[in-house]
């Protein structure tokens, strides 16, 4: 099971010092096993400090994380199993490859979780499929591969590690759109084949609404709205006052009404805007 269940968590930095800072506080709330969650939300309002909570790389300051059930932090031993469990992959994480070969790097994680042979070959094998990284660069340097190459690599060495839970911090970050799309769709196709969680935070709030089926909004270490994509979205302006940006095609309804059009329903992606003004249009709004 890898249901993530957060009780109650809060961490404070630097606690007890001059520069002490709250980064999140008393969250509560339940992830589903298989559910692809979306988290947005300004800089420092304390997305990044909660994902590395859920494989255990931070301790809560209060509060605690269970995956499956079980308390995460409850000793050494369990700290350290998690992070085979909840796979979590950090921005720019190609600035994390270190290997001679694109295999080797792949190959990392499974190797010291104390496998045979025979099994880590093939979890590469099956980790670069899913990413779409060719086998004929398996024995070539990662440091020759373009940025798009990197992150497919550096995503594939958390796979191969089948991990329940997936996390990726702002994985198209610098990528050109065709490498985003190629990473994005690969991630899609990771859950569909595993039925794996997936936790993505991102910036950009049309992959957020296009891809996910929950939205968690943090501002100022806690979680300020909570739903689906359509719930979310459907309070535009509540978003852009905590400073977050909308989808475009939000943003252009948002405009259109205060041009005195009104369109039907929650609208946040392309296709619906596109059936909302065709609408509007029938019934002669515009």
């Amino acid at each position: 099971m890898s249901e993530i269940r957060v009780e109650n968590l809060s961490h404070i930095y630097s606690s007890g010092t001059p520069f002490e800072k709250t980064a999140i506080e008393n969250i509560d709330l339940c992830i589903p096993e298989g559910q692809f969650v979306g988290l947005i939300g300004h800089t420092g309002s304390g997305k990044s400090t909660f994902i590395q909570h859920l494989n255990a790389l931070l301790s809560p300051t209060g509060g605690r994380v269970l995956c499956g059930g079980e308390d995460i932090n409850r000793d050494k031993q369990a700290r350290r199993d998690v992070k085979w469990k909840v796979g979590l992959v950090f921005q720019y994480p190609e600035y994390q490859l270190f290997e001679e070969t694109v295999y080797a790097d792949i190959a990392f994680g499974p190797k010291n979780m104390g496998l045979s042979k025979e099994e880590i070959d093939e979890r590469v094998r099956e980790a670069a499929s899913f990413v779409g990284v060719e086998e004929e660069l398996f024995q070539r340097s990662p440091l020759e591969m373009s940025g798009g190459q990197k992150r497919r690599i550096a995503i594939a060495g958390v796979i191969a590690m089948r991990p329940g839970v997936l996390i990726l911090d702002e994985p198209t970050a610098g990528l050109d759109p065709a490498g985003c799309r190629q990473v994005l769709d690969n991630i899609c196709r990771y859950r569909k084949e595993t039925g794996s969680t997936v936790i993505i935070v991102s910036h950009n709030m049309d992959d957020a609404a296009r891809l996910t089926e929950r939205l968690l909004v943090f501002d100022h270490g806690r979680v300020a709205m909570d739903g689906t994509p359509e719930e979310i979205f459907s309070r535009p302006q509540e978003l852009v006052n905590i400073g977050l940006a909308v989808p475009r095609a939000t943003a252009i309804a948002m405009a259109l009404e205060k041009r005195g059009i009104k369109l039907a329903g929650s609208i946040y992606t392309h296709e619906q805007l596109k059936a909302a003004i065709l609408k509007a249009r029938g019934a002669g709004a515009c």
